[in-house]
């Protein structure tokens, strides 16, 4: 599937700083250590409804992982995919009327734009699910081969029994778990499972619903294995970061990483497991299934799209935080602020800036950090009308594009 266009990034000079990120499995920060190829891999949207500022949030907290690696010299082979068919997405068609199909692709271009505006880094392959059914199902065979599956009723689960480190990516008891799975898309309730918590795998045919022909019989894959699928394909086991809001840690990533042992023995099945926040609308968590939505492609009407990302800088990628109108307008204030101070003859020492800005980022990618250091160089700038430094305003507006992503 298509994926969106790239902006070039500048090359910046000095050394850069190792990142160190959360690893929600191992509750601490670490410091990453990709080899010559950083591989990451982020779970896509599914694409029932437009893109809005809590999926921005998320895909700008991984697209600054992606700039501080490739400030290291890293290779970024980055992979997101999209869930163009589930059951949010066939439910929302049936109300509107409109082919299942024709929903997804008309969603999934206005995130590409959302996405391009933002300046967010595309993946190298953006996979929609309906292009790799045959290849999860093979994948299911394969599961099913190593006796970790049973079947119900046609339906293929995974075997919590058989998850000899289920539970080790969440830390979450079993009381929690399934107050999780039954909000997030499980079955814990489903007369003739052996555990709640096992897991769908293949969903055989219902009347009116999409299907393909599979060695498992006709129907389509459940979400977990969609994405293991994926980033076993384009990545290999053992990458370097997993990553998706904070409502993926469990069932969505817990599932997945015990699909990936089964597989291929390895543990864990990505080396971090990293979470952004959630951002919140008049107190409640922003989702579609709630429809407190602030959607993107209509912020990116009245403002510019820098001051968006502006917001969501301003924030570090794993609080929880509430937008309110009055955050745009702060950014908007700041990145007049900045646009003023770049179009000095001079500023204050450059390099020391981006020392700054490094450290910062390194650090658990300390975003309000990075900002603040840029609001103390520019308001220096600003208050002696310039600097003896004449290559700083050049430097600083390529600082802020290739680690901030914020074209000045």
């Amino acid at each position: 599937m298509r994926s969106w266009s790239a902006q070039n990034v500048p090359q910046l000079p000095g050394e850069s700083i190792p990142l160190r990120l959360y690893d929600t499995s191992a509750g601490q920060v670490r410091q990453s250590d990709p080899g010559p190829t950083a591989r990451m891999y982020v779970c896509g949207i599914t694409p029932y409804d437009a893109t809005h500022l809590g999926h921005a949030n998320t895909y700008h907290a991984f697209d600054l992982v992606g700039r501080m690696w490739r400030d290291a010299g890293h290779d970024v082979h980055y992979t997101q995919n999209a869930t163009d068919v589930d059951d949010p997405l066939l439910e929302r068609a049936a109300q509107t009327g409109i082919a299942w199909q024709e929903l997804a692709e008309r969603e999934i271009e206005l995130f590409r734009g959302d996405m391009e505006a933002l300046r967010i880094l595309p993946p190298r392959e953006y996979v929609g699910v309906t292009e790799v059914v045959g290849r999860v199902a093979e994948l299911i065979a394969k599961l099913s081969a190593k006796g970790v599956t049973y079947e119900l009723d046609g339906d293929v689960y995974f075997s919590v029994a058989d998850a000899p480190k289920f539970g080790q990516v969440s830390g979450y008891g079993e009381p929690e778990m399934l107050e999780l799975f039954a909000e997030r898309g499980g079955d814990p309730d489903r007369p003739g499972k052996r555990n709640p918590l096992d897991w769908l795998l293949w969903r055989a045919e219902r009347p009116g619903e999409p299907a393909w022909d599979s060695p498992l019989g006709r129907g389509r894959p459940g979400w977990h294995v969609e994405c293991t699928a994926i980033a076993l394909d384009n990545l290999g086991p053992g990458y370097d970061v997993a990553g998706g809001g904070s409502d993926l840690i469990f069932p969505h990533h817990e599932c997945g990483a015990s699909e990936g042992h089964a597989l291929t023995g390895e543990w864990p099945f990505a080396r971090f497991y990293t979470h952004a926040g959630m951002v919140a609308l008049d107190g409640e968590k922003m989702s579609k299934s709630r429809g407190n939505l602030v959607f993107v492609s209509r912020l990116r009407q009245e403002h510019d799209p820098m001051a968006i990302r502006l917001v969501l800088l301003a924030h570090h990628y794993r609080a929880d935080w509430e937008y309110v109108p009055e955050l745009m307008a702060e950014a908007e204030r700041r990145l007049a602020t900045w646009r003023s101070a770049v179009a000095l003859p001079g500023g204050p020492a450059g390099e020391e800036l981006l020392a700054r800005v490094r450290e910062r980022l390194a650090d658990d990618l300390d975003s309000p950090g990075a900002l603040a250091a840029i609001d103390a160089w520019a308001g220096d700038a600003l208050a002696h009308g310039g600097g003896p430094d004449a290559s700083a305003p050049a430097l600083v507006r390529s600082l802020a594009d290739a680690l901030l992503g914020v074209a000045l």
